[in-house]
């Protein structure tokens, strides 16, 4: 079962800002790229489908379905996957809030934010995943 944990606080990127800033209003963003219509995941300034600039930031609907997961139980345990977005990119993530024994490949999630870093030190809002009810 799902028991919450301390994310490591990611290295925000000048080229990254709008993403961060968008997952902390509780939005995903992707990159578009205008020349060949291809979305992608890691944000990148240039496309890796087609290595053309002219790509632009566009909202996701934050839905998909696990490609594939793993479970880790040693420690706390937590949920690695990659998730399938609707948009077709593929994301790595963890799996939050749910029954780690329930999940399966094709299951329907969505994105959730959570805060990275310790009390102490907050860091970004990443995009995890759990799945639809």
């Amino acid at each position: 079962m799902y028991e919450e944990r301390v994310m490591t606080a990611p290295e925000i990127y000048p080229e990254h800002k709008e993403y961060w800033e968008a997952a902390s209003t509780g939005e995903l963003l992707l990159k578009r790229c205008t020349s060949c219509g291809e979305h992608h995941h890691y944000p990148r300034v240039f496309c890796p489908h087609c290595h053309s600039e002219q790509v632009e930031w566009v909202r996701s609907a934050g839905t998909g379905r696990i490609y594939t997961y793993t479970v880790m139980r040693v420690g706390k345990p937590y949920a690695m996957a990659f998730v399938e977005l609707d948009e077709g990119v593929r994301m790595m993530t963890n799996m939050v809030d749910c029954d780690f024994d329930a999940l399966h490949i094709g299951q329907k999630v969505q994105v959730v934010f959570k805060e990275s870093g310790t009390e102490e030190a907050k860091g970004a809002f990443v995009a995890c995943f759990t799945p639809v009810k």
